[in-house]
């Protein structure tokens, strides 16, 4: 006996392929005699029917939303003296973006990506940096919009629906269904 784990319209992530789908149907097999469906495949537009084990559904991320504070520091270039790259914004030093509170563990950039586009890392890493400031007001967005949809002008309700489309990918995690968790 099998059960859908899945409904039409739902996006899944779709393991063998490695990319993500759109349930396009549900396709139950029924058995002569047998009042559930004996095995439920999905057509999610990628050339074959995919069964539930093969499929992954978004869930929220738990550990998000935390009092993050990303800080920007300079490391050392140890492959590369200042005066050999006075084209760099700080020569002789890179950015590093730390996440952690004891200075290390985050976001570093190969000495030869940097050396090909400094100006273009330095915004990568003070955006970076910046990012768990930005979540949060486009968190405190979403809510203010929630809280009173009615009050709220078209603008706010436009922004409020991209801020969800943007912070969407960063609450959802990989699971497996229900189902599969429970074998």
């Amino acid at each position: 006996m099998a059960r859908a784990q899945f409904q039409k319209g739902q996006k899944v992530w779709v393991e063998c392929v490695g990319a993500w789908a759109q349930v396009e149907k549900v396709q139950p097999v029924w058995a002569k005699g047998f009042d559930e469906p004996v095995r439920v495949t999905y057509d999610v537009g990628l050339g074959r029917e995919f069964l539930a084990h093969e499929l992954l559904m978004p869930v929220e991320d738990a550990t998000s939303h935390g009092g993050e504070h990303w800080r920007l520091l300079r490391a050392r270039n140890k492959w590369q003296q200042a005066e050999d790259c006075p084209h760099h914004p700080f020569p002789g030093t890179y950015p590093v973006v730390v996440t952690d509170p004891t200075d290390w563990g985050g976001w570093r950039v190969p000495g030869a990506e940097y050396d090909r586009d400094p100006d273009r890392i330095e915004r990568q890493a003070r955006l970076i940096a910046a990012s768990p400031a930005l979540e949060k007001l486009a968190r405190e967005l979403l809510d203010a919009v929630v809280e009173a949809p009615d009050d709220a002008p078209p603008a706010m309700q436009e922004l409020a629906r991209r801020a969800r489309d943007v912070l969407r990918p960063v609450d959802e995690v990989l699971a497996p269904p229900e189902a599969a968790r429970a074998a």
